[in-house]
């Protein structure tokens, strides 16, 4: 599989889930437009690295991703310095969680602005180019909790419900055209941001860290295994392969069979 001549921007990679996909997008000649939060230094780093490991071009886009028009210059910008985009991954996202009574409306309005309305805004600006070149990928990330609920994540799931949708109705709009739209729905995914919860959550809860893990995080998880990121990661690659060009409006569930119960 090879990607040379093929570009890809990828939101919310800066780290974990997105940053793999985006290594693994240059692994394979993809150049690469990473966007998201951290440190400018250790972006820069992170930039480098990919331009260095893969011999790949790779970008960096600040876009909030919570500003319609700042997402939208990312697109164009991207365009402008690959001449295409061809693959587009949405993966930003944000969480917040409190029972809906307590859940402040400026929270809900974040999290349904980064989590959905930003997927909806770079589909809406890389679906023409797509078009007219007659081939695209379009992978959103959403979530076990696309499929099903849990308590205290109103806004979440509201939103990774709404991207499954988004999803589905943009494959069938586009299903002509030489394009795919999938959405990859993990369960818990061990990233940094997993990992630094748990000591919070020992001393909130009294648990040992195996009981957080295991009794916490994994309860849901049938296999009690974490989703890596790489995992997450290849399915991606295969989702913008030849071999995966019939499948399209697809929610593609990785969640250890939590969705499965």
């Amino acid at each position: 599989m090879t990607f040379h001549g093929k570009s890809a921007l990828i939101t919310g990679s800066t780290s974990g889930i997105g940053l793999a996909i985006a290594r693994a997008l240059a692994h394979e000649g993809a150049d690469v437009m990473i966007n998201g939060l951290g440190e400018s230094n250790e972006i820069e780093e992170v930039r480098r690295s990919i331009e260095r490991d893969y011999c790949v071009k790779a970008l960096y886009s600040p876009a909030n991703m919570a500003n319609p028009h700042e997402v939208v210059a990312m697109v164009r910008q991207a365009e402008q310095a690959f001449e295409s985009v061809d693959v587009l991954v949405n993966n930003a996202g944000v969480q917040y969680v409190a029972a809906v009574e307590e859940l402040p409306p400026e929270k809900w309005d974040t999290i349904i602005a980064i989590n959905l309305s930003a997927a909806f805004h770079t589909t809406r600006a890389a679906v023409p180019g797509m078009t007219a070149r007659g081939w695209g990928r379009i992978i959103n990330t959403a979530s076990a909790h696309s499929l099903v609920a849990s308590p205290f994540k109103s806004a979440y799931v509201a939103a990774k419900h709404g991207i499954a949708g988004l999803t589905k109705t943009v494959a069938l709009e586009v299903a002509t055209s030489g394009i795919t739209v999938n959405c990859i729905s993990p369960g818990y995914v061990w990233t940094p941001l997993v990992e630094r919860q748990i000591p919070g959550t020992m001393k909130a809860r009294g648990l040992s860290r195996e009981q957080v893990i295991n009794d916490v995080l994994l309860e849901a998880q049938p296999t009690k295994q974490f989703v890596t990121v790489d995992q997450v990661a290849a399915l991606a690659v295969f989702l913008c392969s030849d071999a995966a060009s019939q499948i399209t409006g697809a929610n593609l569930s990785m969640d250890g069979g939590w969705t499965s119960q």
